[in-house]
């Protein structure tokens, strides 16, 4: 058997992961927290999307600790939710930076990105890098996959 492709795969990362943030609209409401959103309606005005898949959208991002609510209360309207990045949510930046650097070598306007990402406190461009345990950047063809602790192979059929 070839464990490359023999594994079960029905505890692969990759795939619960994509069951949380792999929608259009759950990433976009990300980009958006980072760009410094976090009503409800700044979120459907600048997004565009139906207020009922919004809504699904923000409070499964609760339900899974990537996002928090915190009321806060305008003078004369009444309290509502915003919503704020929880340090789960933060743990998902390399991977919405990795979307936002191969949009922008790939799939960018033809005048350049819509939006630069600058280190705060140099102001150097900032992008997605893999790097191992030991600080070492590592480039694609040098990962190497193999089997970890919860590794198992499809049952013989």
């Amino acid at each position: 058997m070839d464990f490359r492709l023999d594994r079960d795969t029905s505890n692969c990362s990759i795939a619960r992961t994509l069951e949380v943030v792999g929608e259009k609209w759950t990433i976009l409401i990300l980009r958006e927290v980072w760009y410094g959103s976090s009503r409800f309606g700044d979120f459907e005005r600048v997004l565009g999307c139906p207020r009922n898949l919004l809504a699904t959208r923000l409070r499964m991002l609760v339900e899974e600790g990537i996002l928090a609510t915190e009321t806060y209360k305008e003078p004369g309207s009444r309290s509502r939710p915003k919503y704020v990045i929880t340090p789960k949510g933060v743990d998902l930046v390399p991977a919405v930076m990795g979307l936002l650097q191969w949009g922008d070598r790939y799939r960018a306007d033809p005048e350049g990105p819509a939006v630069l990402a600058r280190h705060r406190g140099c102001g150097a461009h900032v992008d997605a890098q893999i790097r191992c345990e030991r600080g070492h950047a590592v480039q694609a063809e040098d990962i190497e996959s193999v089997p970890g602790p919860a590794f198992r192979m499809k049952l013989a059929g």
